[in-house]
């Protein structure tokens, strides 16, 4: 067995220099592991950036294709509305022309005519025949 002092004459024996230089060897290993760890990290952190880019880009796609149908949507029932106001105008025009024609054969000739009333449009404003001004907008208002 070793005595207490052979194992200090061991260690006194050692070069400060070489054990400076094993301490600083062991650290510049631990450094370039922490960097490593460092620079993989941030790849992950990229690559999950990059991941989401492409998902939110995606979604923008499909969100804009949405808004460019429902565009076209409201574009064709506005022209549609537009159609039937125009025929309840049409139509109004011609009812009043028949009263007017069934007003002077009553009074011609005497018989009581059932006269239809013409509706008030006023009384129902979700009727009335004045077209509405829609807002023109597409969905590249959106996009940057």
């Amino acid at each position: 067995m070793s005595s207490p002092q052979s194992q200090q004459n061991s260690t006194s024996d050692e070069d400060p220099h070489q054990v400076m230089d094993h301490k600083r060897k062991r650290r510049m290993l631990s450094n370039r592991e922490s960097a490593r760890k460092s620079r993989m990290k941030k790849q992950k952190h990229l690559d999950d950036l990059i991941t989401q880019v492409t998902q939110l880009k995606t979604e923008n796609s499909q969100i804009m294709s949405q808004i460019d149908n429902a565009t076209q949507h409201y574009m064709k029932m506005d022209s549609e509305n537009t159609i039937l106001r125009t025929q309840v105008l049409e139509l109004t025009d011609r009812l009043q022309s028949l009263n007017s024609v069934l007003f002077i054969m009553e009074e011609v000739s005497g018989l009581a005519m059932d006269i239809p009333e013409i509706p008030d449009p006023l009384l129902k404003p979700w009727q009335l025949p004045c077209p509405s001004h829609p807002i023109m907008a597409s969905a590249d208002i959106f996009q940057c």
